[in-house]
């Protein structure tokens, strides 16, 4: 059964419009929404996951002309490092808006993390952000840092890019990284899981007219099944370790579960714990409820499993 912090935020979740004198939950997104002000709205928000920790330091390079931010704990050493992939469905998100939650894990695992500002849809389309992502792994090795130390991470819109930019190293025959950690990974942008449907009315934190156009954004008229754009349909055999979480009461349960098991069948090292009564990317939300300090502690353990010293 979920803790009774959870159920109180969850309850607060779903009935926070009356905060704001709303009686209902009227906000949605269609294609007359302003992405720019969805963006603001991002950035408003990014300090509720938190500070910079005292003693951690950041370094900004640009790769490419892509903007990079690594995140360094206390007496930690450019050798091993998290690549961590920001979510907001391909169309939000940012450096600034992730910083917190990754501070997080990396204060966690004691660990480096790298966030990186990929192109977003619709201006920047597939495979932008792809491109990219691949392009800040690449720097990466070329800094001299083994893809045995390397980790993907992700949330969300970021999950999509942690498995499809494995798939796509792959398909180029180079090196993968150690393991990867995602956070309600949306892999499939089709949406055809049946929890699109079945956590409609459950789900406060995403909305299906939403996610599906932000799918038709980031594939701008490409084939939504194409493996590199939805990584649930790819040849998953060889891929590295993999922990998945989401919530069980979200949109994109099924993306998580579906991913999982197919790895599985395919030989992977893959394991995806679903929060019974829970909600998009909650583990980005530790240390409020048990649940969420329970899923921390298990990625940190993995991350210091795969990468750690």
């Amino acid at each position: 059964m979920p803790s009774l912090r959870s159920r109180l935020l969850v309850l607060f979740l779903r009935h926070r419009h009356l905060l704001r004198g709303k009686l209902k939950r009227t906000e949605d997104v269609d294609s007359t929404t302003s992405i720019q002000k969805l963006r603001d709205d991002v950035e408003k928000g990014a300090g509720a996951f938190g500070k910079l920790p005292d003693g951690f330091t950041l370094e900004t390079v640009t790769v490419g002309d892509i903007d990079t931010e690594w995140m360094f704990p206390p007496g930690a050493e450019k050798d091993r490092v998290i690549l961590y992939f920001h979510g907001g469905g391909l169309v939000l998100g940012s450096i600034r808006a992730h910083r917190g939650i990754v501070a997080k894990f990396v204060r966690g695992s004691g660990i480096p993390a790298i966030l990186f500002d990929y192109s977003l849809a619709p201006e920047k389309p597939y495979p932008s952000a792809l491109n990219d992502s691949l392009a800040v792994y690449g720097y990466l090795l070329d800094e001299g840092i083994s893809p045995e130390k390397i980790a993907f991470m992700g949330d969300s819109g970021g999950g999509n890019l942690v498995f499809s930019t494995m798939l796509a190293l792959k398909e180029k025959r180079l090196p993968l990284p150690a393991a990867a950690v995602a956070l309600s990974p949306w892999t499939d942008l089709t949406n055809s899981g049946a929890s699109f449907t079945e956590n409609a009315d459950k789900d406060t934190l995403c909305w299906r007219n939403a996610q599906n156009l932000f799918g038709d954004y980031y594939a701008a008229g490409q084939d939504k099944s194409d493996p590199l754009i939805s990584p649930l349909f790819g040849e998953l055999s060889g891929l590295p370790p993999m922990l998945l979480f989401a919530g069980g009461d979200e949109l994109m349960r099924d993306d998580a579960v579906r991913f999982a098991e197919k790895a599985s069948a395919a030989g992977v090292d893959a394991a995806v714990h679903i929060g019974e009564g829970l909600f998009h990317c909650y583990p980005a939300l530790a240390p409020l409820f048990p649940e969420a300090v329970e899923a921390y502690n298990e990625i940190c353990a993995f991350l210091r499993k795969h990468i750690g010293r």
